[in-house]
């Protein structure tokens, strides 16, 4: 493995450990607390958790056992070796992190700040968590791995596709007791508004989600109007190791003819394309504007589903 592989497979667990950091994070301070549930295998293991105290670590981790199966087959062994370092790592989490956190501050963030608005905070740590991971390959398991796959064979979004699956999840929570943390049993009623924030949770947890995926992929499109048009190309291909496209213009005022370039790369390098492009001539013009989609080497790939037979 050369440096620059070593420094990129660095980089990608680097953010997922990040990434699961809140994820946990979410679950430990704001929503076990409050016996709050969520979906995917963390909100079974809840369940599991409410009902016969065993921390929800243990049964998260063998519920995901079963599914890295599929994942082996259908993602590839990079996406299970990555799915397997977050969900070990999310279960030591879980389950160590219920016994180090002090009281005192679970009591502050979360008992002390009602259920709603730790209802929010979780989904939005848990959200990003989920996003991260699923940005660098990983996986924090369950309808994650569900949500993958059809997001390799349909153009379904992960986070409406999690969703739906936590609905089944989410219900299912009203059949099996729940303990709180005093020892004693949920009402029923609580039980149910507890479903209603489950709701909240998931819903705000998957907008997230989205949210995230989608705007570390967007891709903007960029022309450049310059004198120096060969060296900012030079630039860019050398050194920013992004392709260009050179376009014959004209000014109509003028009537020169001019070459114009054109770049497609991730909102997310703009800054730094930017910076090329001022480095070479401060005085550029500089167009840019967003793209709805971009397809090719080093960008989305068109996913075709298995065509239908149509019987005539």
């Amino acid at each position: 493995m050369s440096t620059k592989e070593f420094l990129v497979h660095f980089k990608e667990y680097l953010l997922i450990t990040l990434g699961l950091l809140g994820y946990v994070t979410g679950w430990i301070l704001f929503l076990l607390p409050n016996n709050l549930i969520g979906g995917g295998v963390a909100g079974i293991s809840s369940i599991i958790q409410y009902a016969t105290g065993i921390p929800l670590g243990y049964p998260y981790f063998i519920i995901n056992i079963a599914l890295l199966v599929t994942a082996f087959f259908v993602l590839g062994k990079g996406f299970g070796g990555k799915t397997i370092y977050a969900i070990v790592l999310t279960a030591l989490g879980l389950n160590l992190g219920q016994g180090i956190v002090p009281y005192d501050i679970i009591e502050s963030l979360a008992l002390k700040n009602g259920k709603l608005l730790c209802t929010i905070m979780g989904g939005i740590l848990s959200g990003v968590g989920i996003g991260v991971s699923i940005s660098q390959g990983g996986s924090t398991g369950g309808t994650d791995i569900v949500a993958l796959i059809v997001n390799k064979y349909r153009n379904v979004s992960p986070g409406r596709m999690i969703l739906l699956i936590d609905v089944v999840i989410m219900l299912s929570s009203l059949l099996v007791p729940s303990y709180m943390a005093d020892g004693t049993l949920m009402p029923w009623a609580d039980k149910i508004t507890t479903v209603v924030y489950g709701f909240i949770l998931v819903t705000v947890s998957s907008t997230v989600v989205d949210l995230y995926l989608s705007g570390s992929r967007q891709s903007v499109q960029v022309f450049v109007f310059s004198q120096k048009y060969a060296e900012i190309a030079d630039a860019i291909t050398n050194d920013f190791h992004r392709g260009v496209t050179v376009l014959d213009g004209k000014g109509w005022y003028t009537k020169h003819s001019m070459q114009v370039l054109m770049i497609i790369t991730r909102k997310t390098d703009l800054g730094v394309l930017l910076k090329y492009i001022n480095s070479v001539d401060s005085s550029a013009f500089i167009s840019v504007a967003s793209v709805t989609g971009v397809y090719g080497k080093g960008f989305d790939m068109i996913k075709n589903g298995k065509k239908k037979k149509i019987n005539s």
